[in-house]
């Protein structure tokens, strides 16, 4: 066992976590500096959240393990090199609810000892994928795709089942992972648990007052009707107030023709706002509907990737743009 490894973790100590399997944690070296530890995060959204959580603790390193332009890691395949960093890493950060499912068995192979924080674990606000059929993404406990449809009536949808697991699109959801990344780094490392602690609450601050102009907005919204490219933007459409009326698309999977006639009509007669596509996949569906029917076509970015040498307030950021693009392509009421 490495030294920075041994130098990690408290004795006894289970994260909330999908495993959890620490070491004893000697005193400090003489001269009060502590060992390196490494604190692996998997997705570019849960990184750049954890940076916000860890911020100004000595010692502790958190880096990203996929790439930070990949998206969403769906059909991920793990590479000799990841193998190395879980390998040399303490804790790993995980999206969690299905997001990481390329890990498996290889995880424990890589490293016994590693403590994996769950960030979404004992989240209750989850979503169920969304069938695109009247979906009312103002209420959240009716936001799933357990709406039947009524018998004879179509989807128009091509996309994956189960919940969702992109919470991170979500300034609201992002709020409550920082703090679950927080509680898991705290009982990872004790000393830091404080600082973990007034980080992420300060940054839930931040992003809930975010989710609180995002609900503002869209009360303002002439119209709240959209369609997503796939389910990435369930949570943010909550956030926000809007109605999904139609999801084009699954990861990589285009409709067919007959899927776009049908999506074509759904956007005539349910009178949608405008078609948002993401900047992670291409947007030619979005586009060619667009043409087809005359509605404006935007770009929403859900966070799920960034540039490597992204700032701290990124997110933030591109959420304040995903609110200009809403105002621009479904237009807001004048004030009265």
């Amino acid at each position: 066992m490495s030294l920075c490894r041994i130098a990690l973790l408290a004795a006894g100590i289970a994260v909330t976590v999908l495993t959890s399997a620490c070491g004893g944690k000697p005193a400090p070296p003489a001269g009060g500096h502590t060992a390196q530890r490494t604190v692996l995060c998997t997705t570019f959204p849960i990184f750049q959240i954890t940076r916000n959580v860890a911020r100004g603790r000595d010692g502790l390193e958190v880096q990203l393990m996929l790439p930070s332009q990949l998206g969403c890691p769906h059909n991920y395949t793990l590479t000799p090199q990841d193998m190395q960093e879980l390998a040399r890493a303490d804790v790993l950060v995980i999206n969690g609810l299905g997001m990481e499912e390329f890990l498996g068995a290889p995880l424990k192979r890589a490293n016994e000892e590693l403590t994996i924080v769950d960030s979404s674990a004992g989240i209750e606000e989850t979503l169920q994928y969304t069938t695109g059929h009247e979906h009312n993404a103002g209420e959240a406990h009716k936001h799933h795709a357990g709406h039947d449809a009524e018998e004879g009536e179509e989807h128009d949808h091509h996309h994956h089942e189960g919940v969702n697991p992109h919470l991170f699109a979500s300034p609201r959801m992002a709020a409550k992972l920082a703090m679950n990344i927080a509680a898991g780094l705290g009982k990872a490392d004790p000393a830091g648990k404080d600082l973990y602690t007034r980080n992420a609450r300060a940054y839930a601050e931040t992003l809930n007052k975010l989710a609180d102009e995002m609900a503002d907005l869209g009360k303002r919204l002439k119209n709240n009707r959209i369609v997503e490219p796939h389910g990435v933007f369930d949570y943010l459409a909550r956030d926000a107030g809007l109605e999904i009326l139609a999801v084009m698309q699954a990861h990589g999977q285009e409709p067919s023709a007959a899927e776009m006639a049908r999506l074509a009509k759904t956007i005539r007669e349910k009178k949608v706002g405008a078609i948002f596509t993401e900047p992670q996949y291409p947007d030619k569906v979005g586009k060619a509907l667009a043409r087809e029917t005359g509605v404006p076509v935007g770009m929403l970015d859900p966070a799920a990737s960034g540039p490597e040498d992204a700032p701290p307030d990124y997110y933030e950021t591109v959420m304040r743009e995903n609110m200009k693009t809403l105002e621009t392509t479904l237009g807001v009421k004048e004030v009265e």
